[in-house]
């Protein structure tokens, strides 16, 4: 029987995490770093990344790295497949964390939002980001995971996948009821996807030692507007958002051992909005 420790332990194990260089993307990296694995950073955007610097190597490790990726492209991941075999020999965990995710509470257009007016190249491309790249990040990178008959893949959802946007939380004063801001249906169908992609995947490769579930998490205090962190914050039992910290708990235990009985599931961490 493994310790604690043991279980927890992701020594030598090799993560690709994308959107990694986004806000919770450098937070599933250093959650990965500081359980003994090797995270790799694979974003569109690399820009401000000063990889082998100090602060780079205190939070991601000296082993870890950034890889140009445009997940919407097979080329793009079969090359960063070859990439991260070439370097490291392996991949152990596959993070699809990637999302078009717009900040209404401080948006000015706000009839880009509504449904009525939502253009059909934003649909697109927030699907192709949001689900398709994380399919095809898991139809190429996670065959190899099943060819070496080992593996996890982790996809990053939302409590927008279990519950509905509650778009009062985005309402502006002065503005008529059409005319009011509103979560992009987008994202609340994205994020779904990813429930039923995990399902789908738990079941197509269960015999190949591949493991495959998804966490949906709430929201994350990240300098919102005080008056939207309060209307927010009356939704949850627990009385306020996420630090940005608090879900690297829950990464390490669904990458590692410690979850080893676990596959198609979905880990809400959510203050327990979704409750009530």
């Amino acid at each position: 029987m493994k310790s604690s420790n043991d279980m927890f332990n992701l020594v030598g194990q090799v993560a690709v995490i994308t959107g990694g260089t986004g806000f919770l993307g450098q937070q599933h990296a250093e959650a990965i770093a500081g359980a003994g694995g090797i995270p790799v950073l694979v974003d569109i955007r690399l820009d401000g990344v000063k990889q082998g610097s100090h602060e780079w190597v205190r939070r991601f490790g000296d082993s870890a790295c950034a890889i140009h990726t445009d997940i919407t492209e097979p080329g793009s991941i079969k090359a960063l497949l070859d990439e991260v075999l070439v370097r490291y020999g392996r991949v152990d965990i596959l993070i699809n964390n990637a999302a078009n995710n717009p900040r209404m509470e401080n948006r000015q257009d706000v009839e880009f939002s509504r449904l009525e007016f939502f253009p059909l190249r934003q649909w697109e491309a927030d699907l192709a980001v949001g689900l398709t790249g994380a399919f095809l990040c898991c139809q190429i990178i996670g065959s190899e995971m099943a060819r070496r008959k080992r593996g996890v893949i982790l996809n990053v959802a939302s409590d927008l996948a279990v519950i509905a946007p509650d778009q009062r939380l985005y309402r502006q004063a002065g503005l008529r009821d059409d005319q009011q801001p509103t979560k992009p249906v987008t994202y609340a169908i994205v994020k779904t996807g990813l429930i039923g992609l995990t399902r789908y995947l738990a079941t197509y490769w269960a015999d190949t030692g591949v493991r495959v579930n998804a966490i949906s998490p709430g929201g994350v205090y990240n300098g919102q507007p005080e008056a939207f962190v309060q209307r927010l914050a009356n939704l949850i039992p627990l009385g306020r958002m996420a630090n940005r910290d608090e879900y690297q708990g829950a990464i390490v235990f669904l990458c590692s051992d410690a979850s080893s009985y676990m596959t198609g599931a979905n880990l809400i961490i959510d203050g327990g909005r979704s409750c009530w």
